[in-house]
């Protein structure tokens, strides 16, 4: 097996995780894939994957090199591509945050595996920031306001909200028909992951942003915890109406103070700018940017 092959090899491995599975999956014999492995840590002089009865995962120094290979591995496959005008193929890895992926992205993910036959995608959901290059992640869907990072943005959208809560609670408490009319309520409290501190309600008022603060009971960091949270008539919240417009159709959910919506926020694609990117990259970037073009949420 060739130096190529064996970087080949090498990166599947690391993302199954398995020997077995990685020979498997190429078609080499389980003890030709130990073999190479050898090779290779002998010839690079460091170990590579740690190995436990259970399961295979990269050492510090593999994950740097199953970074190299990757980027090796994407140079040659890109230059191949460009002189035989190859369609789009290989392993594609996305993060996408919380929700959008069942409400944007699968949907019409059968359409884009029919359109690119050759490319095979893996999806991780999560709402923490992860680093894409350390991660091997070719691109990321997120939500919301982005911090700096060398990462190049592409705005997809910007998605609606609306103030909303269950019937239960407003029969209890009373339905506000004005910003002054919420005194006296409470929210569901949505903590940020990384400082804990609970998200306000926000509402745009001649085209300004007022914030304001109520008292909670409960209080998530996830999602559909948040949802759920607001089906069991526990508070007030703001949510993105493609997460909730089900709930709205089925009357489980009322939205209220549409005079006075919460600011929209933008939904983002981001991949790193120091990877070529790769013709399946360009293929999934150009088809999302279509997939979340919905009028009535964005």
């Amino acid at each position: 097996m060739d130096r190529f092959e064996a970087m080949q090899l090498f990166v599947r491995i690391v993302e199954r995780r398995s020997f077995t599975d990685a020979a498997h999956d190429t078609g080499t014999p389980r003890s030709t894939v130990t073999e190479v492995i050898q090779q290779m840590e002998r010839r690079l002089g460091v170990q590579l994957l740690h190995r436990t009865t259970r399961v295979v995962r990269p050492t510090l120094d593999g994950q740097a090199y199953y970074q190299r290979c990757l980027s090796i591995l994407n140079d040659v496959e890109e230059a191949d591509s460009a002189f035989a005008g190859a369609p789009p193929k290989g392993h594609l890895r996305i993060e996408v945050q919380g929700t959008l992926a069942r409400h944007f992205l699968m949907p019409g993910l059968p359409d884009f595996l029919a359109r690119y036959p050759e490319i095979d995608i893996s999806i991780s959901e999560r709402d923490r920031w992860v680093d894409l290059v350390e991660e091997g992640v070719d691109c990321a869907v997120r939500w919301g306001e982005l911090p700096d990072s060398d990462l190049i943005v592409r705005q997809l959208g910007n998605a609606k909200r609306l103030t909303c809560a269950s019937p239960d609670y407003l029969a209890q408490m009373g339905h506000p028909e004005t910003l002054e009319d919420l005194t006296g309520h409470r929210l569901v409290g949505m903590r940020s992951l990384t400082t804990g501190a609970v998200r306000p309600l926000d509402f745009v008022v001649d085209e300004k942003i007022q914030s304001l603060s109520l008292p909670m009971r409960v209080s998530v960091t996830g999602p559909e915890s948040y949802r759920a949270s607001t089906l069991l008539g526990l508070g007030l919240a703001q949510m993105p109406r493609f997460h909730i417009e089900d709930d709205l159709n089925k009357g489980s959910l009322v939205s209220m103070l549409n005079d006075w919506p919460p600011p929209t926020v933008p939904v983002s694609i981001l991949y790193p700018q120091s990877r070529q990117l790769a013709s399946r990259v360009r293929a999934f970037i150009d088809w999302a940017s279509v997939a979340f073009r919905d009028d009535r949420f964005m």
